[in-house]
């Protein structure tokens, strides 16, 4: 998957919707299947975007016993998609577990996808972490805190916003990678994202990729927004001397 690249979230409920904004794209696309997609097409979409050239990233966010996720690792890792996650609020073990299914399911001489786990989600405001979650930490201490709890299961990284993942990298090191959504290129227009921030300024942060949706396919013009939104993360690259042509 091109680190150059924003990842796009397609969020799409039909078909034909989602047929309509890739054929607008001449290029080969980092995307995003959530559950949304999956829970409507299952892996039918997944052979459609491999077909076109996609690199995927299924984001089901598994969260359950320890061997039902290694079961289902090792299921999704013959599918041949970049990325997959876990929630890291399921625990160590269950993201270890996670790590040996996926391990195991990955067919000879193919790479195993990225496993990511996700820490506290980018809806997830302080006053959420506190009441109802009743976590005494501050948010970053609590992604922090999940990020650790990640790198000793064995994952690559983590799914964080843009404004955790400099701490992250300052404690974990450069090679744990952040993939972070809450991406906007006007702060404001954050919708149900509590914690943003611009693709400049997630380069900046150290954030290794971007997941960017609504701002791309709900844009009159979604092949402008998403060069903009490819500028803007390259800038921000280049300034931080991580870009390499």
């Amino acid at each position: 998957m091109d680190a150059k690249k924003p990842i796009i979230a397609l969020d799409f409920q039909e078909l034909d919707q989602l047929e309509h904004f890739l054929d607008q794209f001449s290029e080969a696309l980092n995307v995003k299947i959530g559950m949304e997609l999956y829970y409507t097409t299952g892996l039918t979409m997944i052979e459609k975007l491999q077909e076109r050239g996609h690199d995927i990233f299924l984001d089901l966010k598994l969260h359950d016993i320890p061997n039902t996720v290694k079961w289902a690792m090792k299921t999704l890792a013959k599918q041949g998609v970049a990325m997959v996650n876990v929630h890291a609020l399921g625990g160590k073990a269950m993201m270890e577990a996670a790590h040996k299914g996926l391990g195991k399911g990955t067919p000879a001489g193919k790479k195993r996808p990225v496993l990511l786990a996700v820490t506290q989600l980018t809806s997830t405001s302080a006053d959420q972490l506190a009441n109802e979650q009743q976590v005494s930490v501050s948010m970053e201490e609590s992604v922090r805190h999940l990020a650790e709890l990640t790198q000793a299961a064995g994952l690559d990284g983590v799914v964080c916003s843009p404004l955790e993942a400099k701490a992250i990298k300052e404690q974990l090191g450069q090679d744990f990678l952040t993939v972070t959504p809450g991406i906007r290129l006007e702060k404001g227009a954050d919708d149900d994202q509590q914690r943003v921030a611009t693709p400049y300024e997630a380069a900046l942060n150290g954030c290794d990729y971007i997941v960017v949706g609504r701002p791309i396919t709900q844009a009159d013009d979604p092949v402008a927004a998403y060069r903009k939104i490819c500028q803007s993360w390259q800038e921000g690259l280049k300034e931080k001397g991580r870009l390499h042509e």
